[in-house]
Parts: C-alpha cells; sequence; structure tokens
C-alpha cells in the first residue's frame, strides 16, 4: 500500500488549509449520520440503499463540476489504485452501517473512527515516514479518548444483542476501519496526481458502481417522498461530493496521520447537532471528550504547521 506521504507531498503555507479542509469533511460527514439515522428510522431505507444514492448523486455534481478536467492519460496509470480507493470507500461506508444495524451506533463508531488514526500512525513510523514524538503521541491519545468519550453515551443501544450479531458487528466495524485506513493512505497519491477535483470525481464513480452491485442481491430505490429525496440529495451534494472533495484536497497536503485525525470531528459534530437540533442530552463525559479532541486536533494542527515552517 502506497501512501500518501510517500509521494513528495508539497509543503507549503497550503498545508494549514489543507487541515482545514480535511476538519471540515469531518463535519460534513457528521451533519450526513443525522441525516442517515433519519432515513433508516422514519423512512426504512436501508443502508445499501442509502450508499449507494449518495455515491451516485455525488458522482453526478463532481462529473458535471470536474468531468472535463479529468486526463485519461494521467488517469490510466492510476486506474488499479483508483479502483482500490473507489471499492475502499464505498466498502468503509458500508459496513460501518451494517456494524451499527447488528449492535447499535456506539460500538462500531469507536471501533470504525479510533483504529484508523492508530493503523496509519503505526504503519507510518514503521516505514519512516512519521516521527513518534511526544507531541503526536499525546494528540493520537488525546483524539482517541475524545472520540471514546463522545460516542460512548450516544445513540441507541440495543436493550439485548446475540453474541453472533455482537462478533458480527465487531467484523463489519474492523473491517471499516481498515478500509478507511487504506484510502486515507492511498488517496492523496491519487489527488497528487490527477488534481483534487478530478481525483474525487474517478473514485467517487467507482465507489457508486461498487454499491451498485448490491443492487444484484437487494433492490435499490429511489425514494418516492419529497422529504426523502431532498435528504438524499443533500447527502449526495454534500457529505459526498463537497466533504469528498475537500478530503482529497486535503489529504493532497497532509499526512494520514493528520487527515484521519482531523476526521474525527465528524461524532462530535453528530453529537452537538443532536442535541441542539433534536433535543438530545449532551453528559459532561460527552462535553469531555469534545474538549479533548478538540485540543488534540489543535496540537495536532500546530505540529504540521512547525514541520511545514522547518522545511
Amino acid at each position: 500500500m502506497i501512501t500518501s506521504a510517500s509521494v513528495s507531498t508539497p509543503q507549503t503555507p497550503a498545508t494549514g488549509l489543507a487541515f482545514v479542509a480535511a476538519c471540515g469533511a469531518g463535519i460534513l460527514w457528521g451533519t450526513g449520520a443525522l441525516v442517515v439515522s433519519l432515513l433508516v428510522e422514519r423512512h426504512g431505507f436501508t443502508p445499501e440503499n442509502i450508499s449507494f444514492w449518495r455515491f451516485v448523486v455525488g458522482a453526478v455534481v463532481l462529473l458535471a463540476a470536474f468531468g472535463r478536467r479529468i486526463s485519461w492519460d494521467r488517469l490510466q496509470p492510476l486506474i488499479g489504485t483508483v479502483i482500490m480507493a473507489g471499492v475502499a470507500m464505498a466498502g468503509y461506508v458500508l459496513l460501518w452501517f451494517l456494524g451499527i444495524e447488528q449492535m447499535g451506533a456506539a460500538v462500531p463508531t469507536l471501533i470504525a473512527l479510533c483504529l484508523p488514526p492508530v493503523i496509519v500512525t503505526a504503519i507510518a513510523v514503521v516505514r519512516g515516514e512519521e516521527r513518534a514524538d511526544p507531541q503526536l503521541l499525546v494528540a493520537l491519545i488525546g483524539a482517541i479518548l475524545g472520540t471514546v468519550f463522545i460516542v460512548a453515551q450516544h445513540g441507541p443501544k440495543p436493550a439485548s444483542a446475540a453474541t453472533n450479531g455482537v462478533l458480527l458487528g465487531v467484523v463489519f466495524s474492523v473491517g471499516s476501519a481498515l478500509l478507511y485506513a487504506g484510502f486515507s493512505m492511498i488517496s492523496g497519491r491519487i489527488s497528487i496526481a490527477l488534481g483534487a477535483g478530478p481525483a474525487t470525481a474517478s473514485i467517487t464513480v467507482v465507489a457508486a458502481a461498487a454499491m451498485g452491485l448490491f443492487g444484484l442481491y437487494r433492490p435499490l430505490s429511489w425514494p418516492s417522498e419529497v422529504p426523502p429525496q431532498a435528504w438524499f440529495l443533500y447527502l449526495g451534494v454534500v457529505t459526498a461530493a463537497l466533504a469528498l472533495l475537500a478530503f482529497s484536497w486535503g489529504a493532497a497536503r497532509l499526512k494520514p496521520t493528520a487527515l484521519t485525525v482531523a476526521t474525527l470531528l465528524e461524532p462530535l459534530t453528530a453529537v452537538v447537532l443532536s442535541t441542539v437540533l433534536l433535543g438530545q442530552h449532551l453528559s459532561a463525559i460527552q462535553w469531555l471528550g469534545g474538549t479533548l479532541l478538540l485540543l488534540s486536533i489543535w496540537v495536532l494542527a500546530k505540529r504540521t504547521a512547525a514541520k511545514t515552517t522547518s522545511h
């Protein structure tokens, strides 16, 4: 697996903006979590159906904006990597939703979001692409603990779950984490080679095609009522096209560790919006988790800026 750091990532003042872009992607994905919950609970849509239309709408928007800028000569040498990235992107979203379906939201979200920073940091340290200094370790541990505190008391917990269901949910969630880590590690290379817009469009088209294969065993239907249609369009335009574009732009300028930690703002956003819009209670431990997460991201941003300046 080739990481984005294995290519010469440009060290420019834009690195700070790249960190902001990655944080923005996490925030937009956090808004999508509420929409997905609404579509599942109130309208009965399956994870496969939601994921498919999210990627289809996103692919249409991205192709309209960047399709003419996709160069086949530049894409052809990377076609295998683009397919891997698109399948990984579709897979990590679907496996996370399937894990939630088996055992509720808390544990799968913890696994799917907290494992990737650990995985990519460990690989980067082993390869000598990242130095495990105290600042990095403190930021990483703080981000993971903050996410644990945020998610642990968030969302309905099933009253009872069969052992097989729990085991399957854990397997799905670990699979999601591995695929997200892999996606984070290769997306930077594609974005550098093709440009953020063409890269995101190409990967999203592959993700939509991969999700479409699930229609072979379970029908994929477009909603017939206006409110669900509006939510599907929101997921496609905002949480797929716009968020993935921001993620790709950040991936071309950040190392995978910074990228994955920045996007941990997703659960924080989901919890805060649930409190503001749905009247759900935010506990003291969740406020502590949010503070820890924001401090960790601030430490990592300062570390990234300092390393950029030193170059």
